[in-house]
């Protein structure tokens, strides 16, 4: 019995897909219309859940003609979804389409339009410009809308019929029109050909479309605002007083409760203060941006994050807007991480002496967190106020060390690495707190917190009593070391040989000997070598380099160029303000329909099944063209021909007419050196590996 079932599943199968199709056929042809609208309900469920039924095409379209607008919608869905599978039988359904178009009912016109215009098949084009023209010039301020859009749709499909038919121009002339649901579908229609076409003067905002948008801007819905406003960015006001007036207009857009519209017109505002001169004006505005700006992070964690990056740029460009609401960027327990990542940025950038206790407060709790990452962000933040602000570092320090006294291990090692450099930036400041750094030497395991302590100990190794010491328990793991730590232990070293000559001579031939023959890493042996050569000719001029004045170091607020951050400006509320990078960086030079993308993808595989026929020629004896890569790739190391052999490396001195030996010139240089600088190395010629430097002595 099983096996019966086995074998007879897929014809059951196939007929009941059979029987399904064909009972849904006999009721698209049944004379009552209940069964005929139940039937076409369930094509669409059936097509929704990705069952194929186009083959009842030509019966569902002869449902069309009906006064039902819900069964015509309906019917309309199935049509757009099959058309391009069924080009051909589209014709049946253009007279209908057609009528529909003179239909009493607006919704019907309306719809009919909006359908022909989905219907992406060149076929349809010969028969949609009489209706799309019709609809243009409607009486009815809905159609006129839809009709707007559709020539936007006739444009991606055929830019010279759109050209040739006028629909651009009427398209212009809709900015005019009285109902604003018009202007900002007209303005959107607008604005997204100016994008695809070669010359770019479809749709140029001047002083009267300016004035058209502006004055349809507080009636429209929140998508129409949207397209207005981005519009509105590409004008370039005359002077100050009409880019003050266009502000004024936007300004009551920041109270919108849709983020989009509020970013949008935070990005019209921004562009247009560049061109006011009135700082009375400008401070007045920054005041308005703030609310708003802080409305938006009571949202969903994403439209925090996308509002978090939009603001990052704001205050880059614009410091002193939310410098009173930094609470409002504290994190709470339950954000995520991606939204904790920015706020402590913004944190950082709206810091100042005046909120540093509350910051540093706030850090402090940060750094007891469970997540290790954010902790370790939390910790360099404090280095970084410490930096940013004089008057804090001392306080900020403190906070450090009462971090360091928890003992937990990733802890400890970002502020040692923090506390680095803020003895970079205070020299001389905070040497009281080097023990308590030198205490948690044996739980150091990471480079950078190594690099960091080993720095330090060099740096003020003549205020260290057991400095050498300290160094010598590093050295005893510096052929297992990370190469950041051995080029830190290198220095050290050698600061420690500078500032305390008779206590660690040894230590630094050792340390520059191992370096020099027992050491891989290039970087490594060629800065030991470097610092043998500067100790062994002139002490001096080696105390000169390596115990030299360090430069400050400061944090940048601003990490974004001013070029691009300009660009970014333009781009508030999209994404390039999110991921801080110009469109072009993502999107090329060109945005893609989604008909571009297909064909695209048609010409790839066209091109692959080329290049397949071109193999199969090339295998039955056609010659191939030459292929310079797979020649230099398909080398014969078989062949009889006599390869190509460097010429032997001799061991004997050079003749006088053979080529200079830089390395032996570079390492008998100590030979002519006299005087008591060369004697600081005397017992260290006997390096192996290293002839000429024998005469270091």
């Amino acid at each position: 019995m099983a096996d019966f079932i086995k074998q007879n599943a897929g014809r059951f199968f196939a007929n009941n897909k059979k029987g399904e199709n064909a009972e849904l056929l006999a009721d698209l042809n049944s004379e009552y219309r209940d069964r005929r609208k139940d039937a076409v309900k369930r094509v669409i469920a059936n097509m929704t859940v990705g069952k194929d039924v186009s083959s009842l095409f030509p019966q569902v379209v002869k449902n069309m003609q009906t006064e039902d607008l819900e069964m015509k919608k309906l019917v309309y869905l199935y049509l757009m979804n099959y058309a391009k599978s069924n080009p051909d039988l589209v014709i049946l359904a253009v007279n209908t389409f057609v009528k529909d178009t003179d239909h009493v009912n607006p919704l019907i016109r309306a719809l009919a339009i909006r359908t022909m215009g989905c219907i992406r098949v060149d076929k349809i084009l010969d028969h949609i410009c009489e209706p799309l023209r019709k609809c243009l010039q409607d009486d009815n301020p809905y159609v006129r809308k839809t009709a707007a859009i559709g020539v936007a749709k006739l444009w991606d499909l055929d830019q010279e019929r759109a050209l040739e038919n006028g629909f651009v121009t009427i398209l212009q002339e809709l900015v005019s029109d009285s109902n604003p649901m018009v202007v900002a579908n007209a303005v959107t229609a607008l604005a997204e050909m100016q994008e695809s076409s070669v010359s770019k003067d479809i749709f140029v905002v001047n002083v009267a479309i300016m004035n058209k948008m502006l004055a349809a801007l507080n009636e429209c819905t929140e998508w129409g605002q949207i397209a207005i406003l981005t519009s509105l960015a590409d004008y370039r006001p005359l002077d100050s007083k009409e880019a003050e007036n266009v502000c004024e207009r936007v300004v009551p857009r920041l109270q919108h409760a849709n983020g989009s519209v509020v970013l949008s017109a935070i990005r019209v505002i921004m562009i247009f203060m560049r061109y006011i001169k009135s700082e009375e004006f400008i401070k007045g505005l920054i005041k308005k941006m703030s609310p708003p700006l802080v409305t938006l992070l009571a949202s969903a964690p994403e439209v925090q994050y996308v509002s978090l990056r939009n603001i990052n740029l704001i205050l880059q460009k614009r410091p002193d807007i939310l410098q009173n609401d930094v609470r409002v960027f504290f994190c709470k327990y339950n954000d995520p991480p991606y939204v904790k990542r920015e706020k402590l940025e913004i944190m950082i950038k709206l810091c100042n002496d005046k909120n540093i206790e509350q910051i540093l407060s706030e850090l402090k709790e940060y750094a007891s967190e469970v997540d290790v990452d954010f902790v370790r962000k939390a910790v360099r933040a404090i280095g970084r106020c410490a930096i940013m602000i004089d008057e804090a570092s001392e306080r900020c320090v403190n906070v450090l060390l009462d971090l360091i006294n928890t003992k937990v291990n990733y802890v400890v090692q970002e502020a040692i690495i923090v506390i680095k450099d803020i003895f970079r930036k205070y020299p001389k400041r905070y040497e009281a707190i080097i023990p308590t750094l030198c205490q948690n030497l044996d739980s150091l395991d990471e480079p950078e917190a190594k690099g960091s302590l080993i720095w330090i100990i060099g740096e003020y190794a003549e205020r260290i009593e057991n400095a050498d010491e300290l160094i010598e328990n590093f050295l005893e793991t510096f052929l297992e070391e990370n190469s950041q730590v051995q080029l830190q232990l290198l220095t050290a070293t050698v600061k420690l040989f500078l500032k305390k000559p008779d206590q660690s001579q040894e230590i630094v031939h050792r340390v520059l000997q191992t370096a020099t023959s027992e050491i891989d890493n290039p970087d490594t042996r060629d800065r030991a070598y470097v610092y043998w050569r500067l100790l062994s000719t002139n002490p001096q001029a080696a105390k000169a380099v390596v115990l030299s004045e360090k430069p400050p170091i400061s944090v940048e607020t601003r990490t974004i160029s001013p070029a691009l951050m300009d660009e970014l400006i333009n781009n508030i509320s999209t994404l390039a303000s999110v991921y801080h990078k110009p469109p072009k960086a993502f999107m090329g030079n060109r945005a893609f329909s989604a008909d571009a993308v297909k064909k695209a993808a048609a010409a790839d595989a066209r091109d692959e099944e080329q290049i397949i026929g071109d193999a199969v020629l090339d295998a039955s004896g056609t010659p191939a063209p030459k292929n310079v890569m797979a020649d230099l790739l398909d080398l014969d190391f078989g062949s009889s021909e006599p390869a190509y052999t460097s010429p032997p490396v001799s061991s004997s001195k050079p003749t006088n007419n053979s080529g200079p030996n830089y390395s032996a010139d570079l390492f008998d240089m100590s030979t002519d050196m006299s005087g008591p600088s060369s004697n600081v190395f005397g017992g260290m010629g006997g390096m192996g590996g290293m002839g000429g430097m024998g005469g270091m002595g």
